[in-house]
């Protein structure tokens, strides 16, 4: 049986590829890119010739059960995402969970992604942090992730898209006040742009600017309580966990943990939300 190879690559300066990065792309069989086109500069660059195949989120069903099928024949199947690290707000994720599932060797190879230069550029506290990705886009949930971020004790960590980024500083403004963020964009690039300080400043100093680039948004915890004493209700940090990508059970873990109570008394609060989806 052959392996699936996840491979970071640079989320902007191409200097930053790794020496086992480019060896594994060169070995393996064949590259799962999330866009062939783009992944193609990359191998262009560096004179590397390989047939690919796409995996994306609108294909991933099929293009799973393809690349799957290939390792069981011994092929071996080198996974790419547009910038980054695989696995990490792209479909990378689910077809590594398949692939536990049917048994097949799977390795990751360390490298870039973006939310853990944000983190790390913004100063907040790093020993305990929350990464969400993108936020939901349907309003209630949207609604409940941005209650709950608003009690967190820790950092949290999301990402935003260039012409959404206003509307979800604005709602962090309207929820959490003048809460300390930080906004990194452009990272590793020419003209990687850090802006620190309190949401109303920062969206003074957004609003004298075109956004350009996928930006990682940093959100210090709440100085006052952590979510317990705060008054999110257990209901709403469950849908919180999960809409990040937590089973229901992972996020049953956590949640008891976060507040020190049995899972028992959090598992009563996850029954009533079986009842409203």
């Amino acid at each position: 049986m052959g392996k699936l190879i996840l491979i970071p690559t640079p989320i902007g300066n191409l200097q930053d590829i790794t020496l086992r990065a480019l060896k594994t792309l060169e070995e393996v069989d064949l590259i799962a890119a999330e866009d062939t086109r783009h992944s193609l500069k990359l191998l262009n660059h560096f004179g590397i010739k390989k047939p690919m195949i796409s995996y994306h989120q609108h294909n991933q069903k099929s293009a799973g059960e393809k690349i799957l099928a290939l390792i069981a024949e011994g092929k071996t199947v080198g996974l790419v995402t547009d910038a980054g690290m695989p696995g990490i707000s792209d479909p990378g994720s689910e077809i590594v969970s398949q692939g536990i599932a049917a048994g097949i060797a799977i390795e990751v190879l360390p490298g870039p992604s973006a939310f853990i230069l944000g983190l790390v550029l913004s100063g907040f506290d790093t020993r305990e942090f929350h990464f969400i990705g993108f936020l939901e886009r349907k309003k209630k949930a949207r609604e409940s992730q941005l209650t709950a971020i608003k009690a967190f004790p820790f950092t949290t960590v999301l990402y935003e898209a260039p012409h959404r980024i206003m509307q979800l500083l604005e709602e962090l403004h309207f929820h959490m006040g003048s809460r300390e963020v930080t906004l990194a964009r452009e990272l590793t690039k020419k003209f990687e742009q850090v802006i620190r300080g309190p949401l109303d400043e920062v969206i003074k100093k957004m609003k004298e600017q075109s956004p350009k680039g996928e930006f990682v948004v940093v959100i210090a915890g709440t100085p006052e309580a952590g979510p317990e004493e705060s008054g999110i209700s257990i209901k709403a940090e469950l849908e919180l966990e999960m809409a990040s990508g937590y089973s229901k059970k992972e996020a049953i873990e956590r949640v008891a943990g976060h507040r020190g109570i049995p899972k028992k008394e959090v598992y009563k609060e996850a029954i009533k939300i079986n009842k409203t989806l």
